[in-house]
Parts: structure tokens; C-alpha cells; sequence
């Protein structure tokens, strides 16, 4: 592993501890923070598998997109569609106000970035 997708990796772990702790912040979770670290954590090691692969993305959030970069590689990727449908939109509607998160939606986020992250992670050969 080189060490810029070593680099996206540690952040992508920094994002998905970063929602667990606002998921169990003591008395007062935050769902927001909890959906906006669960989509970075998977946006990070998404970006982290391409630039491993040597793929060169663009600047954003889009989920799907990155996706689709790296469905060339291996097709298994596939099977991150929904799970990545679902964290896309956190990435700027919980960062702003019009859209609040509860802890329903916060646990589902984290759950989903969990699956995410333990793929990739093999991929990566991090597990």
C-alpha cells in the first residue's frame, strides 16, 4: 500500500470513530455528526482503494461516482450500490440547516458505514 492511500485510510478511520463517538456522546448524541462521519468514512476508503488502483477521481461527495470508478476493478463492488445510495446525501444535507437527522437515521448510517468500511478493508488488505 503506498502511502497516500495509507493516508486516506487513517482518515477514513478517523471519520468512522468520529461517529461512534457522536453516536454515544454521553446524553446528548449527535445524528448529524453521526451521518456526516458515517458518508466520509465510506467516501475516504473508497478514495483510498483508487488511489491504490492508481484511478484519478474528482473532488465531492458522490458516492455512486467513486463507485463506479472502481466497479472496473472488481465487480463485487456492486454490492456497496445501496448502502452508498444511502450515505450519498449526507455528506451536505446534515451540514446545513432544512435537514436533521434523528437517531434512527444516525444508528442506520453507522451500521451501513460499518459494512462499508469492513469491505473495503479487504480490498485493502487491512483486515
Amino acid at each position: 500500500m503506498n502511502e497516500l492511500t495509507a493516508e486516506w485510510a487513517s482518515k477514513a478511520e478517523d471519520d468512522y470513530h468520529l461517529a461512534g463517538l457522536a453516536l454515544s456522546a454521553g446524553e446528548v448524541p449527535v445524528p448529524d455528526g453521526v451521518c456526516f462521519h458515517s458518508q466520509q468514512c465510506a467516501e475516504k476508503y473508497l478514495k483510498a482503494y483508487l488511489t491504490d488502483n492508481l484511478v484519478p477521481f474528482p473532488r465531492g461527495h458522490a458516492l455512486i461516482l467513486l463507485l463506479e470508478l472502481c466497479l472496473p476493478f472488481d465487480v463485487n463492488f456492486e454490492s456497496l450500490r445501496s448502502d452508498l445510495e444511502s450515505l450519498e446525501s449526507y455528506a451536505v444535507a446534515v451540514r446545513y440547516p432544512g435537514f436533521t437527522a434523528d437517531d434512527d437515521m444516525a444508528k442506520a448510517a453507522l451500521t451501513t458505514a460499518t459494512r462499508v468500511r469492513a469491505f473495503l478493508r479487504v480490498k485493502l488488505n487491512l483486515a
